[in-house]
């Protein structure tokens, strides 16, 4: 049974102290507090992060390198501490967010290592993801997505949740269709799991890929879902994008990335151009 619909499992929120911090944790817990899930907030310590001094002490005398090397240690250990307590405030931030906004006690983890290790160890344990679209260290100027997001999505196999920039209560969803068994395999998803119930929504084709459109719909309203059809003609990425600002869509669901392509970050790709354009969250189902 896909994680998604089943009854155990909790939601797992990655926070790291950026602009989408709060963004994350208000959609965690409003898709917990949907699928009354358990709630945990983690927060991952990537040792590179925290112990990157180079070693400059190359053509030093012996006393002075070995005083460099001290202080570089000193260093090291000093900004190691203040990113576990800048860490434990993330945490104890976001705990307190969910609490007063959506009547939820998460579960808080501080971990040290890889944030993609560390989603995967936890990750029989957990029927959603959610992750920001940007992290600290991406070029908001640019458009770029955060470096971690891709490489979460194609690691783990449990749908996620990609928040955007601010939280707002989702009344409409979309869900992008085109024929596959992967878009089918949402269809029977959100049909079955309570995370979207009781809400409209548009089934969304771009170009000629509405094959097996009028199927999936009668299975949604079947599951209780006011649901649109719309085929609009053009490229997936520009008619989804068009389709969420024209229609008020407050959440996109579409496929994740393929676990068959290859295992470099694909620029260009339909999922990553949505990411990138469409300021709402997506949710992405395998």
């Amino acid at each position: 049974m896909n994680s998604l619909i089943r009854n155990d499992g909790q939601v797992l929120a990655a926070l790291d102290p950026s602009g989408y911090a709060d963004s994350v944790a208000d959609h965690a817990g409003w898709a917990a507090s949907r699928m009354r899930a358990p709630l945990a907030l983690m927060h991952a310590l990537d040792r590179n992060g925290t112990g990157s001094s180079r070693d400059l002490s190359g053509n030093l005398a012996l006393d002075s390198r070995e005083a460099l090397l001290e202080q570089l240690a000193t260093l090291d250990a000093e900004r190691a501490r203040l990113a576990q307590e800048q860490g434990r405030s993330l945490l104890e931030h976001a705990a307190s967010q969910v609490r007063e906004r959506f009547d939820l006690e998460a579960d808080t983890r501080l971990r040290h290592g890889a944030l993609v290790d560390n989603l995967l160890d936890a990750e029989e344990q957990v029927r959603l993801f959610v992750i920001g679209k940007r992290g600290e260290h991406a070029d908001f100027a640019k458009g770029h997505l955060g470096s971690n997001l891709e490489r979460v999505v194609r690691a783990v196999r449990r749908p996620v949740l990609v928040a955007s920039r601010a939280f707002r209560p989702v009344q409409r969803f979309m869900i992008a269709f085109d024929g596959s068994a992967t878009t089918r395999k949402c269809v029977d998803m959100v049909a079955a799991s309570p995370l979207l119930k009781g809400l409209p929504g548009v089934l969304l084709a771009a170009g000629d890929a509405a094959a097996g459109m009028d199927d999936a719909a009668a299975q949604l309203r079947e599951a209780g879902f006011a649901i649109e059809t719309a085929t609009v003609p053009g490229t997936a990425d520009a008619v989804i994008a068009a389709q969420v600002a024209e229609r008020g869509i407050d959440l996109l669901v579409m496929g994740a990335y393929g676990h068959s392509r290859i295992r470099q970050l694909i620029v260009g790709s339909t999922t990553t151009e949505v990411l990138r354009t469409c300021a709402i969250p997506v949710l992405l189902l395998r």
